[in-house]
């Protein structure tokens, strides 16, 4: 892309007197920034390929490098930002649609943050959870809504399929091609030792992950790529891809560059080929039609598992929700507009969907007003950050919660947003064998168990405070929440109250 119409993003500073030319920052970028001139004797630099990504930076071993944001820009302009002005020019050069990563980077309410937790205090004193039992442990599936007795009055124990976390937290679906084999070994294996699950996205499942199926959900999306009868046996649960926070009404997309190797026999896809899920599934177009799916799944795998259906967080969310819970579904996933992606149109990334908060909010209202609230569980997705946002979602009604960019920030993430290059230089996003080997699996995953091992404390001291002793008595417990500085309407989505009523 030229620069002859803007500056460039960054700018990157290098102290020449620290520099010691050693080169590791040209070895270690992939986007091709620095090099070596000879004749100079002295590093350059190409700014304009710049993403910020801060490998440079962490590896360099005299800290000669910083990187800034550029500040040179064009005449301030209250409506025309700079990201607007350069993403026009990029389109007038190229005449293509914008492609970005990760979640909506916009200046939109973040309604958790506007959300606090209430605490116990005298009349209902807090519980010591250092000393006292403390439950995280969730199950996903339908519920029974009475108990049911025999002849002789035995509690009778059948149910759904259900899925058991320690937790009320899993890793979302990130697919193999999208991120890299070792980034999916890290989620894979962290899982096992955490009791909780991961998902694999929709590029099926590599065959040296077929031993992690006890942590695993398999996930169908509308290309049905890598889907066979032994990924589907390969997993714990299905998940039925209707739908995604950052790309809402917009199928998948992983780009020809990364459809090499492994990832396109496992996804079954010629290599180089852009991978493309349409955006509907072509055999459903009404919830009849998705409770064939459900049935077809229950039916393939015995009735063994339970069916999960995911979609994207849109105005009329509630509605599609009670129809997904008269389907069959035993799970709903709702993802929010904030979620990433590893590869999204700008426009529709920026500019669809709805907050996961506000969403949830009225899914659960919506399902106990009709009384099917038990039919379901719900997990929720999009920008879930930390253990604060997993106590907040969970009383506005959420059995538990997806994370996928805190996990990929876990493993090293730094938020470039290039992850659609395939370039990535910290070995999560790319196939590029040279940048995949950054991210070793083992050192992975003890980041991921240290990250939710921490959430995990954090969420028991939050339940504690609250004087709750068990993520089931959390749930949906609106009382423990107050709004900051959100209108009267918005108080009344949410179900919540002001803080000082």
């Amino acid at each position: 892309m030229s620069n002859l119409y803007y500056y460039p993003e960054f700018e990157i500073i290098r102290d020449n007197l620290k520099c010691i030319k050693c080169r590791n920052c040209e070895n270690q970028c992939a986007f091709l920034v620095h090099s070596y001139d000879e004749k100079l004797n002295m590093m350059k630099e190409d700014a304009n390929k710049c993403v910020n990504c801060n490998r440079c930076v962490v590896f360099c071993p005299t800290k000669a490098i910083k990187i800034v944001k550029n500040e040179m820009s064009i005449t301030k302009n209250a409506n025309w930002n700079m990201n607007l002005v350069k993403e026009i020019y990029k389109q007038a050069e190229s005449g293509g649609v914008l492609l970005s990563s990760m979640g909506n980077p916009n200046d939109y309410p973040t309604y958790f943050d506007r959300i606090l937790i209430n605490a116990s205090q005298v009349t209902n004193p807090p519980i010591d959870p250092l000393r006292e039992p403390m439950e995280t442990k969730v199950f996903l599936g339908k519920k029974n809504n009475k108990i049911k007795r025999d002849k002789l009055g035995n509690i009778i124990t059948d149910m759904s399929p259900q899925l058991e976390l320690s937790m009320p937290i899993m890793f979302s679906g990130m697919s193999y091609g999208s991120i890299s084999l070792n980034a999916h070994k890290a989620l894979a294996a962290a899982s096992r030792e955490l009791g909780i699950l991961y998902n694999t996205g929709e590029g099926g499942l590599h065959e040296s992950l077929y031993e992690f199926k006890e942590n695993t959900i398999v996930q169908v999306a509308s290309g049905r790529f890598g889907v066979h009868k032994e990924y589907l046996e390969a997993g714990v649960a299905i998940e039925i891809k209707m739908g995604q926070g950052a790309k809402p009404g917009i199928g998948g997309h992983l780009p020809g560059s990364k459809m090499i190797g492994d990832v396109s026999k496992t996804r079954m896809v010629p290599e180089g080929s852009d991978a493309i899920s349409p955006a509907p599934h072509h055999d459903i177009y009404s919830i009849e039609d998705l409770k064939q799916l459900v049935d077809s799944l229950k039916e393939v795998t015995e009735y063994k598992k339970p069916i999960i259906v995911k979609v994207a967080a849109v105005h009329n969310i509630a509605a599609i929700a009670s129809g997904i819970a008269r389907s069959g579904a035993d799970i709903i996933v709702i993802d929010g507009y904030r979620g990433g992606t590893g590869a999204a149109p700008t426009r529709i990334r920026d500019n669809v969907g709805i907050p996961i908060e506000l969403a949830l909010a009225q899914v659960d209202k919506r399902l106990r007003d009709e009384g099917i609230r038990n039919n379901v569980s719900l997990v929720v997705g999009g920008s879930i950050r930390s253990s604060a946002d997993v106590i907040k979602a969970v009383a506005l009604g959420a059995d538990a919660c997806y994370i996928g960019t805190a996990a990929l920030l876990a493993l090293g993430c730094h938020l470039c947003r290039a992850c659609h290059t395939g370039k990535c230089n910290w070995g999560i996003a790319t196939q590029n064998p040279n940048l995949v080997k950054r991210l070793n699996p083992k050192t992975g995953e003890e980041r991921l168990i240290n990250l939710l091992t921490a959430w995990k404390h954090e969420i028991k001291e939050m339940m504690g405070g609250m004087g709750i002793n068990s993520i089931e008595a959390l749930k949906g417990n609106r009382l423990m929440l107050r709004g900051v500085g959100l209108s009267e309407k918005e108080l009344e989505i949410l179900g919540i109250s002001s803080a000082g009523e």
